[in-house]
C-alpha cells in the first residue's frame, strides 16, 4: 500500500473514531474542516441530517475584510461568528468534533472563539 493512501486511511479512521464518540453524547455536533488556506465549521443535527449553522473564511463578508483565512486569528473570529449565529437560533450546547485534526493551533483557536462567544462544550 502506498504511503499516501495509508495516511488517508489512518485519517479516515481517526475521524470516524472521534465522530462516533461525539455522536454518542446526544448533542448537536460542531464539526471543523481545515485546509491550507481556509477553516470552516458547522453545527450539525445528526438525527435530522441537517446543517443548522455554519461559518467559514470563504464567505464574502470575511474575504472582504482582506484577512488571511489561514491564521489563528481568523479561526478565532470564525468561532465567535459561529457562536453568535448559533445563539440567534437558540443553540447553546454542542459537542466538538475535531475530525482527523489535532486539537492544536487553528482548531483549538476556533474552539476557544466559540466558547468565548457563548457555546458550551
Amino acid at each position: 500500500m502506498k504511503l499516501q493512501k495509508r495516511i488517508a486511511v489512518q485519517q479516515q479512521r481517526r475521524a470516524y473514531r472521534v465522530r462516533n464518540s461525539v455522536r454518542a453524547s446526544g448533542r448537536l455536533r460542531l464539526s471543523v474542516f481545515r485546509s491550507g488556506k481556509h477553516i470552516s465549521a458547522q453545527i450539525i443535527d445528526d438525527e435530522a441530517g441537517r446543517t443548522l449553522v455554519s461559518a467559514s473564511t470563504c464567505e464574502p463578508a470575511f474575504r472582504a475584510s482582506g484577512k488571511s483565512g489561514s491564521t489563528v486569528e481568523a479561526a478565532t473570529e470564525i468561532g465567535k461568528q459561529l457562536a453568535q449565529r448559533a445563539k440567534e437560533k437558540g443553540i447553546e450546547q454542542v459537542a466538538f468534533d475535531r475530525g482527523c485534526y489535532r486539537y492544536h493551533g487553528r482548531v483549538q483557536a476556533l474552539a476557544d472563539g466559540a466558547r468565548e462567544g457563548g457555546l458550551d462544550f
